[in-house]
């Protein structure tokens, strides 16, 4: 295996819910767990959607050099993605697939080259995207903002990805995705 394929997008394109569906369907994918600083949704599980730090403990880990990428999004609010994720999964003889920020996507490319697999999925358009993250529930409205605003930098990073994907209609990305992400794993 030795592969990792890495889906980065802005905050409600999709692509948690490709991910998802991808290593429904491929056993030979395992996720990386990001590690961050941002407080737990009632749905999430520590160690299964994210580790949930606090910010002392992401700045030590960081002082200690256990990351391969992080960033700081907001702040105070830390994403990363610790090096003993990818030895956990490579020790199971599986390929990693992450579902990271852009500028931590293009980092680990940077860091793995041919190695890594990186698509960018983007929604139809930055309204189509409002309307997503509104459906959501899960920001106030200042949050939203925020959100759209970042989304806009990051979507001028789509050209340095290896594949960029519109999510407009999801049973066609699902399937785009896993004939994409498979072909990857045989070369």
């Amino acid at each position: 295996m030795g592969k990792l394929v890495i889906f980065s997008a802005p905050s409600g394109s999709g692509k948690t819910t490709v991910v998802k569906h991808l290593l429904e369907t491929n056993p030979d994918l395992q996720f990386s767990v990001s590690a961050t600083t941002r407080k737990k949704r009632p749905n999430e599980v520590d160690g299964k959607d994210y580790y949930f730090l606090t910010q002392e403990e992401f700045e030590s880990k960081l002082a200690n050099g256990e990351f391969l990428e992080y960033e700081q999004v907001y702040d105070g609010l830390y994403y990363g993605t610790l090096k003993s994720e990818i030895e956990r999964i490579w020790d199971n003889n599986k390929s990693v697939i992450f579902d990271v920020d852009v500028v931590g996507g293009l980092n680990i490319k940077r860091i793995y080259g041919k190695k890594a697999l990186a698509v960018f999925l983007r929604p139809p358009s930055v309204d189509e995207l409002m309307e997503r993250l509104k459906r959501r529930e899960t920001e106030v409205e200042h949050e939203l903002e925020q959100r759209i605003g970042k989304a806009n930098e990051e979507l001028k990073y789509e050209k340095e990805f290896d594949i960029v994907l519109i999510n407009n209609i999801l049973a066609h990305t699902l399937k785009e995705t896993e004939s994409i992400v498979n072909y990857f794993l045989t070369l």
